[in-house]
Parts: C-alpha cells; sequence; structure tokens
C-alpha cells in the first residue's frame, strides 16, 4: 500500500469514529425527547383511573340482546360476554402510546424519532466509512460488530415504523440499549482499522457475518417486547385481582400495548427470524469447512450459537403449545437472548478458539 493511500484509510478511519460520537450525540437528545415524550404524554388520575377501569374484565356490563330471524318467529338469542380472547390471555385494549393521547407529548415523540433517524444515519454512514478504510466488511473485530449491531436493530426499528407498525413504545428502550452498546464499544472494545486473519478473508463473510447480525439485531426487539409483556401482564393481573398499582406504574404501563399484543409482537419478531439464524448456523459451517477442513469442530462459538438456536426452537415450539403460552414463554425467550448474548460477549471475550476476533 502506497503512503498516499495509507493516509487517506487513516483519514476515513478517523471520519468513522467522528460519525460514530456523532450519532451518539444525536441519540442522546432522542433519550431526552422520548423521556419528554413520556412525561408529557401522563395523563391525569381521572384519565388513569378510566383506563384502569376500562382494562378490567367486562362481566358486570350489560350487555346487548341480539336478535335473529329463524323462519317467521324472532329469536333473542343470549349473547356472550367475552373476557379473554384466548386461553391465557385478557382482553384489554391496547393503551395510546408513550405520547398517551395527547398533543404535546406526541410532539416530543416525533422529534424523538427523526433524531434517531439522523443519528442512524450517522452510524450508517461511519459504518460505511469504517469498511472503506480497511477496504473490506466491517466485521472483522467486536467493535466493528457492535456499532454494525446497533445500527441494524435502529434500522428495524424505522422499518417497523415506516410500514405503519405500532412499535413508537419501543423507542425509548432502543435508543438506551444503543447508547450503551456504542458507549462500550468506544470504550472497551475499540480497535484500530487493520486487515482480517487470513481465516476470514472470504466470501463467506459478507453472508455469515451479516446474517449473524441482523438475526441479533432482530432478536434484541423480540426480547425487549418479552420484557415489556412481562411488566404489563404483572400490572393487568394487578388491575384484574382488584389491586391499585402505584401512580408512576400506572401511569406508564396503561400506555402501552396489552399483554397480549406484547406477546404477539415477541413471538411474530422472533418466529420470523428463526429461520434465518438457522441458514447463519448452517452458512458457518460450510465456511467452517472451506476454511479449516471440518464443518463442526465443537468450538465454543460454534457450540453456543447452536445452543441459541436450541433454545430459540424450545421457545417457539412451547410458544405453540397452549401450557407454555404467557409468561412461562416469554421467560424462554429471555433466556434464549441471553444464551446470544453470551455467545457475543462471554465467548468472544472469556473463552479462546477459533472464532477469538475480538481484538480486545
Amino acid at each position: 500500500m502506497t503512503p498516499l493511500a495509507a493516509a487517506a484509510n487513516e483519514n476515513l478511519a478517523q471520519i468513522s469514529n467522528y460519525l460514530v460520537y456523532s450519532s451518539m450525540a444525536v441519540y442522546t437528545l432522542a433519550f431526552f425527547a422520548h423521556i419528554a415524550e413520556w412525561t408529557f404524554g401522563s395523563r391525569s388520575k381521572v384519565a388513569r383511573t378510566a383506563a384502569a377501569l376500562t382494562g378490567a374484565p367486562q362481566e358486570a356490563a350489560a350487555p346487548a340482546v341480539q336478535v335473529r330471524g329463524k323462519g317467521g318467529t324472532a329469536v333473542l338469542d343470549q349473547p356472550k360476554v367475552t373476557t379473554r380472547s384466548t386461553a391465557g390471555t385478557r382482553d384489554v385494549p391496547d393503551g395510546p402510546g408513550a405520547a398517551g393521547g395527547t398533543v404535546q407529548g406526541d410532539l416530543y415523540g416525533r422529534i424523538a424519532i427523526s433524531l434517531t433517524a439522523l443519528a442512524f444515519l450517522l452510524e450508517a454512514a461511519g459504518v460505511v466509512a469504517r469498511a472503506l478504510s480497511v477496504q473490506r466488511a466491517p466485521w472483522g473485530n467486536m467493535y466493528e460488530f457492535s456499532i454494525t449491531f446497533s445500527t441494524v436493530a435502529v434500522g428495524a426499528y424505522l422499518v417497523l415504523l415506516a410500514l405503519k407498525k405500532n412499535v413508537r413504545w419501543l423507542g425509548l428502550i432502543l435508543v438506551t440499549t444503543v447508547l450503551l452498546d456504542l458507549g462500550i464499544a468506544v470504550t472497551w472494545l475499540y480497535t484500530d482499522s487493520d486487515q482480517l486473519v487470513p481465516a476470514l478473508h472470504s466470501y463467506w463473510l459478507w453472508i455469515h457475518v451479516s446474517t449473524a447480525i441482523f438475526c441479533g439485531a432482530v432478536f434484541y426487539i423480540g426480547a425487549a417486547g418479552a420484557v415489556l409483556y412481562l411488566f404489563r401482564d404483572g400490572y393487568e393481573s394487578h388491575l384484574e385481582a382488584g389491586r391499585t398499582p402505584g401512580r408512576f406504574r400506572s401511569s406508564v404501563l396503561e400506555r402501552l400495548p396489552s399483554a397480549a399484543s406484547l406477546d404477539k409482537f415477541s413471538y411474530r419478531i422472533n418466529a420470523a427470524v428463526f429461520p434465518l439464524w438457522t441458514f447463519t448456523i448452517i452458512a458457518g459451517a460450510i465456511w467452517a469447512g472451506d476454511a479449516w477442513g471440518r464443518y463442526w469442530g465443537w468450538d465454543p462459538k460454534e457450540v453456543w450459537s447452536f445452543v441459541t438456536w436450541v433454545a430459540y426452537a424450545c421457545y417457539l415450539h412451547a410458544r405453540a403449545t397452549a401450557g407454555w403460552k404467557g409468561r412461562k414463554a416469554a421467560y424462554l425467550a429471555l433466556f434464549a437472548f441471553a444464551c446470544w448474548i453470551w455467545n457475543y460477549y462471554g465467548v468472544n471475550i472469556l473463552l479462546s478458539g477459533k472464532h477469538s476476533y475480538a481484538g480486545v
């Protein structure tokens, strides 16, 4: 490499760092905007009480009598009062969202989304600049993997918003964890731009690692839905039992989607990406065959990738079984995501193997 090319690559690496730090600054502004959305979206005590009553079981409501014709005779049908949509779920409407149905809360929410989109563009540009600085895919170490991971997670969130999905409630949690991810990346995981180790010089890097990053980012969104499901389900259980939750808890949780909606959201997200995770493991095995002459060698990364696959397979099977819907399935989903997190941080940093490319 000529000195001029080396200097150009160094400048691109510095630009990448600048863009990543700039995205962190904008994500911080988005974080405060989301806080303002939740704060100004809080409703009065009267409105919270009304919402709680609305979410309670409706056995006391007086049902209307339906009339149907049978021959020439009018027959009165005794209407059925539905209190649960399916076994283990409650017939409770979704909350109004973080903005709480208020104009001011909605304004701050829109500002937060705009800032999140701007931060996403800055971070994505930083990933591209990092790739250009080394003339390869920007996934050769944990720092590069981390900044790409958070970029993909935010991108998936913005795509769901663009598709008119009700996911704005995820904004505060997403921005908070993205800031945590980037903080860890630039503080402890940062590695100077460098070339790949010989085993990674393959087109399979683009296929295997890109799908692993995408799967992890989407699994994260599903895990966030499972966590919020547990909180919302506990809130609905309090209301169903006739207890009165605290003011702060009511103000926050009543604005989330219902527990049934969050449960369905988490399940659909995890089920949608699971086949791609299966492909990721298969692609990794094929790449291992090309690079090391064997498809499977019980390397720690290979083992924990398979353990993660088994955990998600058990979750999907359990979720489809009536006895494992709800909280049990949510705990299993979180365990599966914990396996993915351990496979990333724990295996890369604490264990040694052929996949030890942490760079820290």
